[in-house]
């Protein structure tokens, strides 16, 4: 396959530096609207001083969410296929429906989600532990988190399983940025104080 037939490719071969200095000045700003930058994603990230096999044993284990998340509570296993079920305090009365899933090689962690129904799990949090020492140059670990913006988020599929006059979670998209930066940093806080003092990686609440 040739390159050449594939409009708008940028490469050194088509573009030459003077104009690729260009195009890369006009990409840049000094403030971004909220809307460019968390439009259809949500990322953000954090270092956390604590070992990566430490942080994937405390993320991989679905009650480790009732301690850094700032409302999922109450967890209860649904059946043998790792669902669970517990209520999000930030929603009145609002049960949300979740699986982990992960792969220890690869240290990664997603947990699907649902509000009112565990048959769709549709919002997925997806997650990479990066150790630092690659990366940094320095022991820890590198958390990144990233929401996508799944079009249910804008209408929900299942209104019949709401809760009446209950506010929908796509209302909150906008400020899932600054939400998960709070929960983020609960997430970093836990982590550091049990590595540092040397306790179990596992929850205490179950």
């Amino acid at each position: 396959m040739s390159l050449d037939n594939i409009e708008g490719l940028k490469r050194i071969e088509t573009t030459g530096k003077d104009e690729m200095g260009g195009i890369v000045a006009d990409l840049t700003h000094a403030v971004y609207p909220h809307d460019e930058v968390y439009g259809d994603y949500c990322p953000i990230q954090s270092y956390i001083d604590c070992p990566p096999e430490k942080v994937f044993e405390y993320m991989s284990h679905p009650y480790s969410l009732a301690e850094w998340t700032y409302s999922m509570r109450e967890f209860q296993k649904v059946n043998d296929s790792g669902l669970y079920v517990g209520k999000d305090k930030i929603g009145e009365n609002t049960d949300i429906y979740f699986k982990v899933e992960s792969n220890k090689e690869a240290l990664l962690v997603d947990y699907h989600c649902a509000w009112d129904q565990g048959e769709d799990l549709w919002m997925i949090y997806l997650n990479r532990i990066v150790p630092a020492q690659r990366v940094l140059n320095k022991p820890g670990s590198i958390v990144f988190w990233q929401n996508c913006k799944h079009p249910y988020y804008a209408n929900n599929p299942y209104p019949q399983k709401a809760p009446e006059g209950r506010p929908w979670v796509g209302n909150f998209w906008d400020m899932f940025y600054a939400g998960h930066v709070v929960e983020l940093e609960n997430l970093k806080r836990i982590l550091e104080y049990k590595h540092a003092n040397n306790l179990p990686m596992t929850p205490s609440i179950g």
